[in-house]
């Protein structure tokens, strides 16, 4: 019994902690848009540039007041 609890409850909350972490990850990569295309020639040090496309997006958007 791992924590001091029965092998059914640490299997649950392992599933559940499993879960938990796997869409927090699915939701932080929808909402960044990450580039994940690899160049032919890697860039040499310092040169590499990184952005946040979905954040780009969402800044060059109007934003609309309700007043």
């Amino acid at each position: 019994m791992p924590a001091g609890v029965s092998w059914a409850t640490y299997l649950k909350m392992f599933t559940a902690s499993l879960l938990a972490m796997c869409a927090g990850a699915e939701v932080v990569h929808r909402y960044y848009l990450p580039d994940l295309t690899i160049p032919e020639i890697p860039p040499k040090p310092g040169e590499l540039k990184t952005e946040l496309l979905g954040l780009k997006k969402r800044q060059h958007e109007p934003q609309v007041s309700q007043q």
